[in-house]
């Protein structure tokens, strides 16, 4: 299993402060360190030093890319478990549909002209769907039927689901 990022943070500064001083250690001391890296050694020590950094810039993004999993911006019960056919797709039609305009934690949402759904009170299945039918509050801010049937059903199950989670 990958280091998650923070245990990373805390280990990388030590790791390079460690590299530091064992190349100063094999290299004589501190003038002959800076001898053999400005001096007759020093086309080794900068290709070793770009070396190590390409590696620590490959391996590090990688090991962080690894550690996200799939619940990144899960919340609640998504968290730690599976999601359904129909909470992926409610999830999906969200991100296509109404995410330019709503905050919703669980898809990473910053909405500007929407209600932010996390902090609403009372978020139900039925509250959404009469939301998604009327135009959010019916003051034509949202579109009227933006979403109609299954598609509204999975919609207003999945945000129900994980709003102010």
């Amino acid at each position: 299993m990958p280091l998650p990022v923070e245990v990373l943070l805390v280990i990388l500064p030590f790791v390079v402060a460690g590299v530091v001083v064992i190349f100063i250690a094999f290299s004589g001391g501190p003038s002959a360190a800076r001898e053999a890296t400005f001096g007759r050694g020093g086309r080794m020590f900068w290709v070793t030093m770009v070396l190590l950094y390409l590696a620590l810039g490959i391996a590090v993004p990688a090991a962080v890319i690894a550690s996200r999993g799939e619940s990144e911006g899960g919340v609640g019960p998504l968290r730690t478990e599976e999601a359904s056919k129909s909470d992926q797709t409610g999830k999906e039609l969200f991100i296509s549909t109404c995410k330019s305009c709503h905050n919703l934690d669980a898809v990473q949402a910053e909405g500007v002209t929407g209600p932010d759904l996390d902090e609403l009170g009372g978020v139900d299945k039925q509250r959404v769907l009469n939301a998604i039918k009327n135009g959010g509050t019916g003051q034509d801010r949202m579109p009227k039927n933006l979403l109609q049937g299954t598609d509204a059903q999975e919609v207003a199950a999945y945000v129900a689901r994980v709003a102010g989670q």
